[in-house]
């Protein structure tokens, strides 16, 4: 992939072109990064109080029948937010390792592959969160390890 970038006072506004051969899984990512804006907080409730949760601060997010939570180091904040909506806000720094589970990329210390092909993420606080099947490829493609 060639990256290009062209400074010029001619431009009232920053303009981005993508061009390809074709339309494919990486050109969609790329896409999806660019639309994304930097979100650096999000909101999480505890009891009666709306705390507003750094980014860097929270290690997975997971939903448990109808609701979602930010898991942090203290505390378990619940969000009012569904998944799928905290996955697009968030893709620069989580990636979804299980249909209930988003996990903070930066949080991950190690990965630990099992027997029988189970796979458990170890974070930075010691807590593990298991990895489904489905979603070991694109892990392991967010993290840049194995082979394309």
């Amino acid at each position: 992939m060639k990256i290009q970038l062209i400074i010029d006072e001619k431009f009232q506004e920053t303009e981005i072109f993508i061009h390809a051969k074709e339309y494919n899984e990486q050109i969609e990512q790329l896409m999806k990064q660019l639309q994304v804006t930097q979100t650096t907080v999000i909101d999480g409730y505890l009891q009666q109080e709306i705390h507003m949760l750094k980014i860097q601060d929270i290690y997975f997010i997971y939903a448990e029948g109808a609701k979602v939570y930010l898991q942090t180091t203290e505390h378990e904040f619940e969000s009012k937010r569904k998944l799928y909506e905290l996955e697009t806000i968030l893709s620069h720094d989580f990636v979804r390792v299980s249909k209930s589970t988003l996990v903070n990329i930066d949080k991950i210390t190690s990965i630990k592959m099992g027997r029988i092909g189970s796979t458990e993420l170890v974070l930075e606080d010691e807590s593990s969160v298991h990895v489904s099947r489905k979603y070991l490829k694109e892990l392991k493609s967010r993290l840049g390890i194995g082979r394309d």
